[in-house]
């Protein structure tokens, strides 16, 4: 079956559960892997969630006329290509060369949104830090943010076929 002639409440559909199902896999990576997130990967699951909230909206309104249909889209797509920044910065850092990867930081997340600006938490977390850079987890030999950059394409992908979908 061709994707391309899935309705647009199974493709927003399909986009949501592919956000929560992400962050599902990661949260079961944390707590029964016992890999704990750097602040890059829980920034990355928000963009995971953001998007899913827009597709699952999408799926349940269900909207017949193209303005609505943009709309979800453009919003599903913005948080997706922020994610996927996100995970693309992630993906640098963990190519950089051992001797050039980031020092690791004392400071984590909590620590920063309790004490600083949100703008400067941002700056400061995709700088990195040596967490970002450790690769603890890998299936075909690609680390988990290069999945997620995967994923991202593929969510963009059906981001942009449900918004101009005519059905």
């Amino acid at each position: 079956m061709n994707p391309l002639n899935w309705s647009y409440r199974t493709l927003s559909a399909l986009g949501a559960l592919i956000c929560f199902g992400s962050i599902a896999y990661a949260l079961y990576v944390q707590h029964y892997m016992f890999m704990l997130p750097c602040p890059l990967c829980i920034f990355q699951r928000i963009a995971f969630g953001t998007a899913g909230v827009f597709f699952l909206l999408a799926a349940l309104h269900n909207p017949r006329g193209r303005g609505f249909r943009r709309l979800y889209g453009v919003l599903a797509a913005l948080s997706v290509l922020a994610g996927a920044g996100i995970a693309g910065r992630h993906v640098a850092i963990q190519l950089m060369p051992a001797d050039e990867a980031l020092a690791c930081s004392s400071v984590g997340l909590d620590y920063m949104l309790e004490t600083m600006p949100m703008t400067d938490v941002l700056s400061t977390v995709l700088k990195g830090s040596g967490d970002c850079a450790k690769i603890d987890w890998t299936f075909l030999g690609f680390s988990m943010p290069m999945w997620t950059l995967a994923l991202y394409a593929l969510l963009l992908a059906l981001a942009v076929t449900a918004s101009i979908k005519k059905h």
